[in-house]
Parts: structure tokens; C-alpha cells; sequence
């Protein structure tokens, strides 16, 4: 028998670095309504009293850029300055330029839009086949908002991070062995009181009750004391800071770039979530328990350079065997990416806080699990 702990952390859609990618996203969906064929690159960086705009973008779209981010600020919660940050009062600087023409000449030809590799992950820890800690740590960060969007806990402010320790046993999870919530909140409120209406509030609300012992579960919650400077007042925020949040919360690699702010002819974040799509569809057909997919990629080229997929052991067949399979069965070109996801739609705001895998929204294609059948039948299960 072996045992080890595993801990993934989220931060809520108040968090600087969230912001930006919210606010990138944002900018992607709006020129993607008025001109599907937009390449967006699109940065952001926040700090105290500003908002920096910055990338390549080539569309036909007429997009006010200040506007959109102001509407995403008022939208997150960010509406004055006893908050820590102004959507009406802050600078908003905007650098942008067009796509360069040496890339657009290699898209345009339904090349991928850059080189790199992009990883995809799936196990049966979950309903929704996500690792157990990043699926309870985004649970709670989203809570967070909910209690103080619906002013259930009206002190709370925008910002805030979760993160969940699961002790595993024989590779699967056994228990939760502890829960830190750090919570953003207004400058009057008791520290006493606040801990225990986060316990009732989020953390009862979350946590699966057979998952962990009360007397042993150990909690943590604004370990420091306060949390009463936040959002870009306390940290400065950047698109793309946050990508094991964005991913599987370390459970499984990562090939390094970023999803927001970027139109799905790039393969960082295309190819991305295809991976995921492959992995879930391996999960749920049976195939293997655990599943992760990488995919790499050459700027201009449209095919994959490389397939892998790694069962970790727990495949019916070989692992060479469900690559054939996988070639077979799915399109992994950029164009084929797009057209099987259909990804030129301004469907990725959403998709900027909480995670980009691990929610069945209508939105989220990737998560669609139809090619169950087909695999099986090629697996012969």
C-alpha cells in the first residue's frame, strides 16, 4: 500500500492575474462576434489604478477596447476605490498592433499558428473526470463569488485564493486532509466571525462529507491575520500567470503557454483543449482509468509532429495501440481542432476563471465525451 499527499490551489475571478484573463478574453470574444476569422493575441497587465493593453490583433471587428475593460471590472466587482480598484476611475492604456505577417503566412494556410507541445488529462477521480483536488479547490473558489455576489456574506470582496490537500492511497483518493481559503473582505469585519461563515457558508457547502474526518480536517483561512488590501492594490496581475489553475492543478504536465487572450488557431490553447477532448473521451470509454495525451506542433504545419498518450498503467490495450487509434479517430490538425471544437465562436470568457476543463457547459466542446463509441469499437471493448 502507498500513499502520498497532492494539493492544487484556485484563485477566484477577482484575482489580478484572473482579471487579466478575463479581461484578454473578453477582448478575444468581442472581435470573434463581429469577425470569426480574428487572430488575437491579446495581454493585460493590472496594477494599483491601472490597466495595460497589449498584443497583435487583426480583425475586422471594431472593438472599444477601454470600454470592454471597464465592463469587465464593474462585471467582477472592482467599482471603487475603497475596494482597491476603480473600473470608472482607473487608466486604461491600450498597445496594440497587427499580426505579423510572417505568422499570419503560415495560419492562413491552416498551419498551427506557433511550434510548442500541449498537454491533455483525465482519471476517474471526478464525475466530471478531473483530479480530485483541482475539482474541490475551483468548487470552493467559485462558492467564494457565489456567497459574495449574492450577498450572502456582503463583506467579502473580489479577491481570493482556495487550495485542498488530498491524501491518496494506491493512486486513488482517500481523504481530504486539508482545506486554506484565503478571502478578500471589507475593513470592518471580525476575523472570528468571518472564519466561521466561511466554514458554514463555502466549506460545509463543498467538501463531499464521506471525503474527510471534521475532527481531523485541518482548515485555514486568511492564515496571515487580514486580507483587507487586495486585487491589483496588493498584486500586480498578468494574463497567463495562472495556468496550473487554468489546467489540472499540477496532476499531469503542462507544455508552458497560455490560453487567454488567444484566438484557437493558436495551437497553445487549441491543441490544448483537443488533448483534453482525446484524454476524457479515453476515460470514459473505458479504455484506461487515467489518461494523458501531449501533442506537438510546428508553426505553419499542420499536422502534429508527435502523438504520446500515457495510460500510467491502466490501459485495456497498449499505449501505442491507442495512439493508432487516436490518429484514426480524430483530426488533429488546427483546422480539424476548430471545426470538430467549433472554436470560432466567442465562447471563451467563461472559460477564464474556475478552470477551462472540468465543466459540462454547453460552450465547452471539449468536454463532450461522443466519441465513446467509436473508440471502444477500435479498442475492441
Amino acid at each position: 500500500m502507498s500513499t502520498f499527499l497532492f494539493t492544487s490551489e484556485s484563485v477566484t475571478e477577482g484575482h489580478p492575474d484572473k482579471m487579466a484573463d478575463k479581461i484578454s478574453d473578453a477582448i478575444l470574444d468581442a472581435h470573434l462576434s463581429s469577425d470569426p476569422n480574428s487572430r488575437v493575441a491579446c495581454e493585460v497587465l493590472l496594477t494599483r489604478g491601472l490597466v495595460l493593453v497589449a498584443g497583435e490583433i487583426s480583425s475586422l471587428a471594431g472593438v472599444d477596447v477601454a470600454d470592454k475593460v471597464r465592463e469587465v471590472l464593474k462585471e467582477i466587482g472592482y467599482t471603487s476605490e475603497e475596494i482597491g480598484f476603480s473600473a470608472e476611475n482607473c487608466a486604461v492604456l491600450v498597445a496594440l498592433q497587427r499580426q505579423s505577417p510572417d505568422i499570419a503566412m503560415g495560419v492562413d494556410t491552416g498551419g498551427a499558428g506557433d511550434q510548442g507541445m500541449m498537454f491533455g488529462f483525465a482519471c476517474d477521480e471526478t464525475e466530471t473526470l478531473m483530479p480530485m483536488p483541482i475539482y474541490l479547490a475551483h468548487r470552493l473558489a467559485m462558492r467564494l463569488t457565489e456567497v459574495r455576489k449574492r450577498g450572502i456574506l456582503p463583506y467579502l470582496r473580489p479577491d481570493g485564493k482556495t487550495q485542498v490537500t488530498i491524501e491518496y492511497e494506491n493512486g486513488q483518493p482517500r481523504r481530504i486532509m486539508n482545506v486554506v481559503i484565503s478571502a478578500h473582505h471589507s475593513k470592518d469585519v471580525d476575523m472570528e466571525q468571518l472564519r466561521e461563515d466561511i466554514k458554514r457558508e463555502v466549506i460545509w457547502e463543498i467538501l463531499p462529507s464521506d471525503m474527510y474526518d471534521p475532527s481531523k480536517l485541518e482548515i485555514h483561512i486568511n492564515a496571515t491575520g487580514r486580507f483587507e488590501i487586495g486585487g491589483p492594490a496588493a498584486d500586480t496581475g498578468l494574463t497567463g500567470r495562472k495556468i496550473i489553475v487554468d489546467t489540472y492543478g499540477g496532476m499531469g504536465r503542462h507544455g508552458g503557454g497560455c490560453f487567454s487572450g488567444k484566438d484557437p488557431t493558436k495551437v497553445d490553447r487549441s491543441a490544448a483543449y483537443m488533448a483534453r477532448y482525446v484524454a476524457k473521451n479515453i476515460v470514459k470509454s473505458g479504455i484506461a482509468r487515467r489518461c494523458e495525451v501531449q501533442l506537438a506542433y510546428v508553426i505553419g504545419v499542420a499536422h502534429p509532429l508527435s502523438v504520446m498518450v500515457n495510460t500510467f498503467g491502466t490501459g485495456v490495450i497498449s499505449d501505442e495501440k491507442i495512439v493508432e487509434i487516436v490518429r484514426k479517430v480524430f483530426d488533429l490538425t488546427p483546422q480539424g481542432i476548430i471545426r470538430e471544437l467549433d472554436l470560432l465562436r466567442p465562447i471563451y470568457y467563461k472559460t477564464a476563471a474556475y478552470g477551462h476543463f472540468g465543466r459540462e457547459l454547453p460552450e465547452f466542446t471539449w468536454e463532450k465525451t461522443d466519441k465513446v463509441d467509436v473508440l471502444k469499437k477500435f479498442a475492441g471493448i
